[in-house]
């Protein structure tokens, strides 16, 4: 855009008084940031206002990518370098005597999401914008988020996410544009000219109100919308007659169970009640965003028959699969479509991006609590379902096995993934691996009748986020050997790979990563008064805790690593740093016991005398996006080490490697692609292969039990879980005990140990050859470019949006 530094100086203090009534002198921080984001977002305003016009105005095909999570961030330096202002404002606001990057600072992460799968959903976003795609986020604007990570004694403690406390800066709330979505109730048919018609009664009425955000495209003046939806009460509704009487209770009701749709991210899936008001979130903000992008449709002029040739719906994950039928639901009681025509605008329509094997996140539904909350919507999931099953009996004749294992509904549930493959034209999976698997294996039998609909999409991430704003050093650098092509196209990172034997950039690449290691090292002083030596490795595992992504075996070689050292004092290895960062789900009793096992190690190992100046162990609390900023470029060693098969893709390995770590991983998700990218030199495999874990879940012969018992370096650590050796009581890490020895070690951390422990020595050995690390840092970052999400965008683009 086009600012100058004086223009920029005036409209900041001009901002400042028509907010605050404040100059620069009275001003807190808080207000100076609220009065620069305000600024920013009116920058961005004519831009999104032509933006959406256009939209409007064409005949361009539009994308909506519906997501449970959207991880943005902050996005204040990510606005400014995408509007291409940043310098300008960084220099404007020194002369003013204000530090840019306290005023970042003061910006809270958005609770919008949790892990991977909402950041992927952001890195679309800005790739679309960027890419000038007519793409649009839809998803919940929760008032309380996941939760803020607290660890107390070791142990993880969940207080709420007041996120919202101050405001949200960046969004706009379009009262005018909220729509009503019903639940409950009961559903009666009549007949009228002929045509069966749906009569929904009775129900219960919430009120969506949508919050838009800019995002903004890179100096390209694009300016899509994430459009997040509150669920709010009709003023008209407070009961204030019982309010008035004294029944205090009966007169908020109303209002709880309406705003607690959206008030956290996965409510407790423990209880009923918790699951109910899962399934409530995910029908309100499908039934909302469908609402919202017929209505925007019809301002076309087109007729409905031709939606699916100007609108794309991406479904991302199982949770908005609910989708499906609310647009049938539309198409059929408010259109007035019959049901083969508007199947097949449904079909042409929506895509579903699937993004695991791991049956926990294959959401299923009693057909109880679906049918009493939603029974419109169950009828129309019946009739698709009695329909495909009509579908396989025909093809298939009376196979009934295979029917059943293909039903929408069965066993007293609705399956999700289910209706989501059945109701889609595109199946799209994540990372090459993944996709074999589905479907070779998990559901092949979906891929034999649907032809052609199963893809491979392999994730990518944003090169803006995390390598120009996380790592501004490295950027330089780059421009400087390079140039700065790369920045809008990023395969051009490849370049960089000249660079890998030229001695003079291996020293400047280390000179850099010394630097961030160094503020991350005053980061950890300050905030937790450890002290950690830079010259040391810098080993990190930061991602969602779960069994499947093993902390766990991590946790158990640095134990073993601290044994080896205490028996022999004289043991020469490369100083390490085990950096980990990891939220685990409330209710997740084993994820949240690791956590645990690691603090404990860490308060062991961090204050020996034996061997603090060799091992340091650190948890750092509450990750998310603006801490994983923090963490990533300062990473030698970037932890990959889930177990073969059930990753489907990653997206921390690709940060990592961008940022210059080696990956640490086993052949699982994208790790396989990152070996193609960089060359099996360039980064430590171990473990089990994927095949040969799904042969042990299919056929048997791994026990635990026997390798515990023969191993007795094994035996030890497992031992010293529950001995007294770790100074807590004999049950302290009980769970973990019982996962590995007596429920058979479901994630194989025992059957992977020494090949794991042997791939940590290689690494050791190798640190010690700087110039050969540094060359093989240096590869990773060239090879990174292919992972951009600019790339995985342009595939689905093509391939499946057709825009």
């Amino acid at each position: 855009m086009n600012l100058n530094k004086e223009r920029f100086k005036e409209d900041y203090q001009r901002k400042l008084v028509s907010l605050f009534a404040e100059d620069i002198k009275e001003a807190s921080k808080l207000h100076k940031f609220i009065a620069l984001g305000e600024l920013i977002k009116e920058y961005s305003f004519e831009n999104w206002l032509r933006t959406n016009k256009n939209y409007i105005n064409s005949d361009r095909k539009q994308v909506y990518y519906f997501s449970m999570e959207f991880l943005i961030g902050r996005l204040l330096e990510n606005n400014l370098i995408n509007l291409g202002i940043r310098d300008i404002v960084k220099v404007g606001l020194e002369d003013l005597g204000i530090s840019l990057e306290e005023l970042e600072m003061e910006e809270k992460d958005a609770g919008l999401g949790n892990g991977g799968l909402g950041r992927l959903a952001a890195c679309f976003l800005d790739s679309m914008a960027t890419l000038g795609i007519a793409g649009h986020g839809n998803g919940i604007r929760y008032k309380y988020g996941l939760f803020e990570q607290k660890i107390v004694n070791g142990y993880q403690v969940e207080v709420p996410d007041n996120w919202l406390k101050d405001g949200y800066v960046w969004e706009v709330r379009r009262r005018d544009k909220a729509c009503i979505v019903k639940f409950g109730g009961n559903v009666r048919f009549t007949e009228e000219d002929g045509k069966l018609k749906a009569i929904h009664e009775n129900y219960e009425s919430v009120l969506a109100v949508p919050y838009d955000i800019p995002v903004i495209g890179y100096r390209n003046e694009v300016v899509n919308t994430l459009r997040l939806w509150s669920a709010e009460i009709f003023g008209a509704e407070f009961d204030f007659s019982s309010f008035s009487m004294g029944d205090y209770q009966r007169a908020m009701e109303y209002k709880y169970n309406v705003e607690s749709i959206t008030s956290v991210l996965y409510p407790d899936d423990r209880t009923e009640k918790g699951r109910l008001l899962r399934l409530k979130q995910e029908y309100f903000f499908v039934s909302a965003g469908i609402q919202s992008i017929i209505r925007t449709f019809k301002k076309k002029g087109k007729p409905i028959t031709e939606l699916y040739k100007y609108v794309a719906i991406q479904i991302n994950d199982t949770h908005p699969a609910l989708a499906v039928p609310e647009l049938m639901r539309i198409l059929i009681d408010e259109e007035n479509l019959p049901w083969e025509t508007a199947w097949d605008i449904t079909v042409k329509t929506i895509a579903y991006t699937n993004h695991t094997i791991m049956a926990e996140a294959l959401e299923k539904w009693p057909i109880d609590m679906f049918k009493g909350l939603l029974p419109r919507i169950w009828t129309i999931v019946e009739e698709i379902n009695r329909r495909f099953c009509m579908e396989l009996l025909e093809k298939y004749g009376q196979d009934w096995n295979r029917i059943s294992k293909m039903s929408i509904i069965g066993d007293g549930y609705v399956k999700m993934a289910h209706l989501a493959i059945v109701g889609s034209h595109s199946v799209s999976s994540v990372a090459e691996l993944h996709t074999k698997i589905l479907k070779e294996q998990e559901l092949k039998l979906f891929n034999e009748h649907f032809q052609g609909r199963f893809n491979n999409k392999t994730n990518g991430i944003t090169h803006r986020r995390w390598l120009i704003e996380a790592n501004p050093r490295l950027t330089n650098l780059l421009i400087e050997t390079i140039g700065d092509r790369w920045i809008k196209k990023p395969e051009e990172l490849i370049e960089f790979k000249k660079f890998a034997k030229d001695g003079a950039a291996r020293d400047k690449f280390y000179k850099i990563k010394q630097q961030n290691k160094i503020d991350l090292a005053k980061y950890i002083k300050n905030k937790y008064d450890i002290d950690v030596d830079p010259e040391s490795i810098f080993d990190i595992q930061a991602k969602r805790l779960h069994g499947y992504k093993r902390q766990l075996l991590n946790a158990l070689y640095i134990l073993d690593l601290y044994n080896r050292l205490k028996e022999d004092k004289n043991l020469e290895i490369s100083p390490r740093t085990f950096i980990f960062s990891a939220k685990a789900f409330p209710g997740y009793t084993l994820a949240k016991e690791i956590i645990k096992f690691i603090n404990t190690l860490a308060q062991k190992i961090n204050y020996d005398e034996d061997v603090k100046d060799k091992i340091k162990v650190i948890f750092l609390e509450n990750y998310g996006v603006t801490l994983a900023e923090r963490i990533i470029p300062c990473a030698n060693v970037s932890q990959q080490i889930s177990t073969a098969s059930k990753e489907a893709s990653g997206t921390g390995n690709m940060k990592f490697m961008m940022n210059g770590a080696i990956t640490l991983g086993t052949l699982d998700g994208a790790n396989i692609e990152i070996k193609d990218a960089v060359g099996e030199e360039n980064i430590i495999i171990f473990g089990l292969t994927s095949d040969e874990v799904i042969n042990y879940y299919k056929n048997g012969g791994y026990n635990s039990k026997e390798i515990y018992s023969s191993n007795a370096r094994i035996k030890r650590l497992v031992d010293q879980l529950t001995n007294g050796f770790l100074n807590v009581p004999p049950t302290e890490f009980l769970n973990i005990y019982n996962h590995l020895i007596t429920y058979n070690d479901e994630f194989f951390v025992l059957k992977d140990f020494e090949s794991y422990a042997n791939a940590q020595e290689r690494i050791d050995k190798l640190y010690r050859d700087k110039g050969k690390w540094n060359e093989m840092a240096i590869i990773n970052v060239a090879a990174s470019g292919r992972f951009s999400s600019d790339n995985t965008i342009i595939k689905y683009a093509r391939e499946i949006w057709n825009v």
